[in-house]
């Protein structure tokens, strides 16, 4: 389904002088609130196809309904998101599930919603139907070369998906490890996924990026063959210009300082993008900023320092992509929650007075330090974040106007109760 303009409209005027006395305090607050609202305008993330049904756990899964059962539907419930928000402007497809039947009308289906195609994501975790090998024990690091073979080749085979749809990055998760010491030869291990991942490096289009994902653990225990940050950043530094190390916001042991992993990476060069989410206890994909707000705006904080002092571009030159999974709630409101909280913390982030924290740190001044920062992370900048959307023409309040357009009631009857998204 497609959400009418005047819907958002009518909300809009019914909410809109509420929102005009918050906006008029903030402005008062806020010295440059003009420049982040512009920025946060501009802003774009990335929404996952895979997180568009209801997800689940090892022991299991309770589907939502209404779920979209083919890439078509997929790509209608992120334009429903960008037409409520204006700030999930592309989708990140994950290879198998969402293979096109035809590219140029999936192009099409997606430039109608506003969408372009963001990161595409191979799947070497899973075995699939027909497959020849299995992947029990590693994809790109496997002993068996026929095995990393046919690992390597469907990674090209993505990029050759990716470049029909004008994707322009490769997102490379691997859950090869071991479970048991013994079992793996660590150094063989390595240099075999080093090798794997030269010959996919060397199929990457000139104007093509390649991100590689670590993760501290699961499904292997014992050891992970691309297990932290420092893994990543070996691999990538030895790969060329066109490797970045991607960051999962979930994929690293307990209390890891992620901010100061963004800023080294992003110091070498070697930051890719991200995939934002949020946990208590480990990979738990939970929404993001929903347990841990202050980290996710030290994370912007270091983001905003060190692309300015890199003269990057905010929107487009690293990749923004959220990976959650939706156990207990409407994935569509819970992805709403997840860029609301996104773009709060680069509001944030954007107001800390930059200025006065370096003199600060250069004073050595460590309470002038975090008064600045908590001082700029305890503003609320809600209004901002809502003004940016009014003004790319999206909803003062998503989640409301969600609710009362009865999103979920209407996809249930249109898709069925049962509906399953492809993938899970």
């Amino acid at each position: 389904m497609q959400l009418e303009k005047y819907k958002i409209q009518s909300h809009n005027e019914d909410v809109l002088a509420g929102h005009q006395r918050k906006l008029a305090y903030t402005l008062s607050e806020v010295e440059n609130a003009e420049n982040i609202i512009q920025k946060l305008v501009d802003f774009q993330i990335a929404i996952p196809s895979w997180a568009l049904g209801t997800g689940g756990t090892r022991f299991g899964r309770f589907s939502g309904g209404g779920e979209p059962r083919s890439l078509e539907e997929k790509i209608e419930d992120v334009g429903l998101l960008h037409s409520l928000n204006q700030a999930s402007g592309a989708i990140s497809l994950h290879i198998p599930w969402d293979i096109p039947q035809n590219a140029q009308a999936i192009k099409v289906l997606a430039a109608q919603h506003g969408l372009k195609f963001d990161a595409v994501n191979s799947n070497t975790f899973q075995d699939q139907a027909n497959q020849e090998y299995s992947y029990k024990f590693g994809s790109l690091q496997n002993v068996n070369k026929a095995i990393r073979k046919q690992a390597i080749d469907h990674n090209i085979e993505v990029i050759k998906q990716g470049i029909e749809l004008g994707s322009e990055s490769l997102t490379v998760w691997l859950s090869d490890g071991s479970c048991f010491p013994g079992q793996l030869n660590f150094r063989k291990a390595y240099q075999n996924t080093l090798e794997s991942l030269e010959e996919i490096y060397a199929a990457l289009p000139d104007n093509w990026k390649l991100f590689l994902e670590y993760k501290c653990a699961e499904p292997n225990f014992y050891s992970t063959t691309v297990g932290d940050w420092g893994q990543s950043y070996s691999y990538v530094k030895k790969l060329g210009d066109k490797a970045f190390t991607l960051v999962d916001l979930g994929h690293h042991l307990p209390n890891a300082n992620i901010e100061q992993i963004v800023s080294l990476l992003l110091m070498e060069g070697k930051l890719g993008g991200f995939h934002f989410n949020d946990s208590k206890y480990g990979d738990d994909d939970l929404t993001a900023g929903a347990l841990k707000p202050y980290q996710l705006f030290l994370i912007f904080n270091e983001l905003v320092e060190g692309m300015d002092a890199r003269g990057m571009n905010h929107a487009t030159d690293l990749g923004w992509m959220i990976d959650a999974s939706h156990n207990v709630k409407d994935p569509l409101e819970d992805l709403l929650q997840s860029v609301e909280a996104i773009m709060t913390a680069y509001a944030q982030a954007l107001s800390v007075d930059k200025k006065a924290l370096e003199i600060a740190q250069e004073e050595n001044d460590v309470v002038r330090c975090q008064e600045i920062l908590q001082d700029a992370f305890r503003t609320d900048v809600r209004a901002l974040v809502a003004e940016a959307r009014l003004r790319a023409g999206g909803a003062l309040n998503p989640i409301a106007l969600y609710r009362n357009l009865k999103i979920r009631e209407n996809l249930i009857q249109e898709r069925g109760l049962k509906a399953v998204s492809t993938g899970l």
